[in-house]
This record gives C-alpha cells, sequence and structure tokens, in this order.
C-alpha cells in the first residue's frame, strides 16, 4: 500500500489533491500509483457511506484534473500544432516533403513545448503524491486484525477471480468503459472530420468534462437516495438517447453542445458509479472468506487492469477501423467512408456495448437490500472480534498479577 498501516482513519480529504495526478495518467508506471491510492478508499473508513463519499470526492478532482491536464498540455503545446494538408491524395513521398518544411527551430520549440507541459504535469504529480502518502492513514477492521494471516497472491487471486459479483461487475464495467472509451479516444476526430467543427474540439470536450464534474455530487445523492443498481441504469443509458441524436442530426453546433453536456451527465455516472460498488463486492467477499487478508489490492489492480485492456480494445478497434475505411494521415479532409466510420464509433457501436454492459450489471447480485445485510453482518464481526480483543488483553493483565 502507498502507506504503512495505522490505527486511526485519515482525512478523506487527503485523497482530493492525488485525484489531479489522473490527468497526467498515460504512462504504465504510473498504475504503480493508481492501484493503491484507489485501493486506500477500502482503509480510510469501516462506514459504507463514508466509503462512498469519498469515492465521490475522488472522482470529482479526478475529474477536474482531467480538465487540468487538458488545459495544460493545449496551451502550452497548442502553438506547436502541425497543420493539415489541403490534398487529399496525399502520398508517403508528399507527407516526408511537408514534414521537412518545418526547419530545426520549429522542431525544437515543439520539443521544448512538449518537455515543458511533462515537466508541470510531473510535478503536479510529485505533489499530490506526497501530500497522500503525508495525510492519509489506513484503518483496518478489527475482525481482520484479531483474526486474518496474510494469504499468498495466488491464492488470493482464485479466491478474488471466483468471486460472482466481482465477476459479474468487472464484465459489465469492461463493456461500458469500452463505449466510453470509443467516444472519448474518436471525439477530435469525428468533430474534426464528420462534424467539421474542428476549431470547437477543445470547447466541446470541456463542455462534456465540466458537466461530468458537476454531476458527480447528483450522482452520489441519486445513488444513495435510490440505489446504486437503479443509478447505474439512470446515468448509463441516459447517453442512448444523445448518442443516438448524434448519429441522425446534420451539422448543428448549437445540438453538438447540448450533446456535449448530455454526454458529461453519462459520463459521470460512468466515472462515479462502478467505482461506488467495488468496496460493496469487497464487503461482501470478506463476509465469505473472514480469515482472508490483503486481498484489497487485488480487487483494485485488475479493476484498474480492465480499465486499460477496454482502453487497448479501443484503441486497436479504432485504429484497424480507420485504417481500412481509408484515414488520411494530416489531411484537412476526409473520405466519405472515413466520416461514416467515425459517426458509428463515436455513435452506434457504444451504444450497442453499452446496452450489452446493461445486460450484465442486471446479473450483479449485490442490491441495496443485500448490502443493509452485509453492514449489519460486518458490524457483528467488528463487534465480536473488539469483545474478543478485551478479553484477550484481560486476561494478559490477570496472568502478569498472578
Amino acid at each position: 500500500m502507498a502507506k504503512g498501516e495505522g490505527s486511526e482513519s485519515g482525512s478523506a480529504a487527503g485523497l482530493l489533491p492525488a485525484g489531479i495526478i489522473q490527468a497526467g495518467e498515460r504512462p504504465a508506471q504510473v498504475k504503480c500509483f493508481h492501484v493503491p491510492y484507489s485501493a486506500l478508499t477500502m482503509f480510510i473508513s469501516t462506514e459504507q457511506s463514508e466509503r462512498d463519499s469519498a469515492t465521490a470526492y475522488r472522482m470529482t478532482v479526478e475529474v477536474l484534473g482531467t480538465v487540468l491536464g487538458t488545459a495544460i498540455q493545449g496551451q502550452i503545446v497548442g502553438q506547436a500544432d502541425t497543420p493539415c494538408l489541403q490534398d487529399r491524395n496525399i502520398s508517403a513521398v508528399a507527407l516526408e516533403g511537408a514534414n521537412r518544411t518545418h526547419s530545426t527551430t520549429s522542431l525544437r520549440e515543439t520539443q521544448n513545448a512538449y518537455l515543458l507541459a511533462a515537466g508541470v504535469i510531473a510535478t503536479i504529480y510529485i505533489i499530490c503524491a506526497v501530500i497522500l502518502i503525508l495525510g492519509v492513514r489506513e484503518q483496518r477492521e478489527p475482525y481482520e486484525t484479531q483474526q486474518a494471516e496474510p494469504m499468498s497472491f495466488f491464492r488470493g487471486l482464485r479466491l478474488v477471480m471466483s468471486h460472482g459479483p466481482y465477476v459479474k461487475l468487472i464484465a459489465g464495467f469492461l463493456f461500458t468503459s469500452l463505449a466510453f472509451m470509443l467516444v472519448e479516444g474518436n471525439f477530435a476526430l469525428f468533430c474534426t472530420y464528420t462534424l467539421g467543427f474542428r476549431n470547437e474540439f477543445q470547447n466541446l470536450l470541456l463542455a462534456i468534462m465540466l458537466s461530468a464534474t458537476f454531476t458527480i455530487p447528483i450522482w452520489q445523492w441519486f445513488l444513495t437516495r435510490f440505489g446504486k443498481k437503479t443509478a447505474v441504469y439512470v446515468g448509463i443509458s441516459s447517453a442512448v438517447p444523445f448518442l443516438t441524436l448524434v448519429a441522425l442530426m446534420e451539422r448543428n453546433l448549437i445540438i453538438t453542445y447540448v450533446v456535449a453536456v448530455a454526454a458529461g451527465i453519462s459520463v459521470a455516472a460512468a466515472f462515479l458509479l462502478p467505482w461506488s460498488m467495488l468496496p460493496d463486492v469487497i464487503d461482501d467477499f470478506h463476509l465469505k472468506q473472514p480469515h482472508s487478508r490483503g486481498t484489497e489490492p487485488i480487487f483494485f489492480s485488475f479493476y484498474v487492469f480492465f480499465t486499460k485492456f477496454a482502453s487497448g480494445v479501443s484503441l486497436g478497434i479504432s485504429t484497424l477501423s480507420l485504417d481500412f475505411a481509408g484515414y488520411q494521415t494530416r489531411g484537412c479532409t476526409q473520405p466519405r467512408r472515413v466520416k461514416f466510420t467515425l459517426k458509428m464509433l463515436v455513435t452506434m457501436t457504444p451504444i450497442v456495448l453499452i446496452l450489452l454492459g446493461l445486460l450484465l450489471f442486471k446479473l450483479y447480485p449485490i442490491d441495496e437490500e443485500k448490502r443493509r445485510q452485509n453492514k449489519k453482518a460486518l458490524q457483528a464481526l467488528r463487534e465480536e472480534a473488539s469483545s474478543s480483543g478485551c478479553s484477550d488483553t484481560d486476561s494478559t493483565e490477570l496472568a502478569s498479577i498472578l
């Protein structure tokens, strides 16, 4: 874990600055931070409501971190953008000749811009990591401290991957994540070539992310009022009509902004809800395996793994589809097939994936009634462990007196 085991829970606010780190989260080595950082949700409190609240704060700041990272990258690197080529019949020789038109000085300026952006984001990364390490203390379950023994990784992995609610949750999460990543990965090209809003892309992206930021607290209220499974269905499925509208509408900037704001609402649900459901799965696992210890990082690491797996699959699907459609690198315009392919990648394909994901979420067995039962059972375990600890202490003191 990112911090040694402590006795009392630290403030959930200590997690917030670390969320900004997600702005620069692209390299694989960042996962060495992301996995324990996410798993800390299980160790800052034993109360379900407090964990849900901490998750909501964490995801809000992660979205803000994404906005911050986009702003930093855009402001610093924006002036180093390579212009498009007007000729639609771009050969490799012509592309190479166009690249040679950039002077050595221009290339050096571009490199310096990227290095500066990377340095700024890395500095934010380090500052937030230090705040997290110094500001958050872990709290272990009493029954784990008294009874549990460390478990080997492979035995823990076998138990985790055979836990039914976890498998169903990550399966649904995989499809919904893939849907939103297809939209995210192709949104820039879709705005540029299919909709023709080359100069509006940054503003549309900002509208999506700001909408997501402001609606995460609303989804947090919604899930506490109506339940997490209901929130998943309402939140993620709300993207379907707006994606359908994008697929059917003609070019219209106002409607595009409306769709962007609505998409941000669904993005907020996709960001928050699966992560808020994971602690419930871990609680259910602890009830079935009360003597297990140290499995939380396995739960969270494979959750992160499937997120990045969805990202890789999304990239592969997009690259192959655009290549078959005849995408022309740096072209100012694209063939009709490319525009149609982009529309399918941003609208119809995500809709199908969202529906598949929601179908899998239907199989997820932990509803609000099950959560309440698990909460009572865990509380009974804690009380039993506490009373056992007091009895052991009294026996030790009596033996020392005698």
